[in-house]
């Protein structure tokens, strides 16, 4: 399995904007409508991805641990269906239902979210303030597929507590490792 390391985003630049298909509801909702009181996690993921799949489950305990908190997650899916279609947004409707995500599970069909947001691999995290402004882009944890280590979120999570005790930014920042976007050709 290739391995793919996230691009650089800087903390404390504004979300970009986006307006795509929630293939949950299949109706388009803009990033404004989703966002929280307090923060917002967006994820890159996809259907396929053993790295995403290795961490589903935390994704969905975590998503339900901090949006009581005014925490909002997004996750959206900018891989290129007709070459993996595996990814497509029915799919990812069924998966979202099987897996019971509690956030929206968004479908990037031109891939400029991605590009906006400078995404390079599933699974990848950015965390924003309730300004829309990122304080953390990187990996979930150190766990990754057959390396023994517990899916903990740590990485995420730690960075999260600290967005909510109004602590600043995290230091300790390491790039998501994951399946390289599926680009379109």
């Amino acid at each position: 399995m290739a391995r793919t390391e996230s691009n650089e985003f800087k903390n404390g630049t504004k979300a970009p904007a986006f307006n795509l298909l929630n293939t949950i509801d299949d109706c388009f909702t803009f990033l404004d409508d989703l966002k929280g009181e307090k923060g917002t996690v967006i994820m890159f993921i996809c259907n396929h991805c053993p790295f995403v799949i290795h961490i589903n489950a935390e994704l969905v305990k975590m998503a339900n641990d901090y949006q009581q908190k005014g925490i909002n997650f997004i996750a959206i899916s900018s891989n290129d269906v007709e070459n993996y279609p595996q990814d497509s947004p029915q799919l990812m409707k069924q998966l979202a239902k099987d897996a019971k995500y509690p956030f929206p599970y968004l479908y990037d069909e031109t891939q400029e979210v991605a590009k906006c947001y400078n995404a390079a691999c599933t699974p990848d995290f950015y965390i924003f303030d309730a300004d829309l402004k990122s304080v953390y882009h990187g990996q979930l944890d150190d766990s990754r597929p057959g390396n023994g280590i517990q899916v903990t979120g740590n990485n995420v999570r730690n960075c999260l507590d600290f967005l909510l005790e109004k602590k600043g930014l995290l230091q300790n920042q390491k790039p998501s490792v994951g399946c390289g976007i599926k680009w379109k050709l």
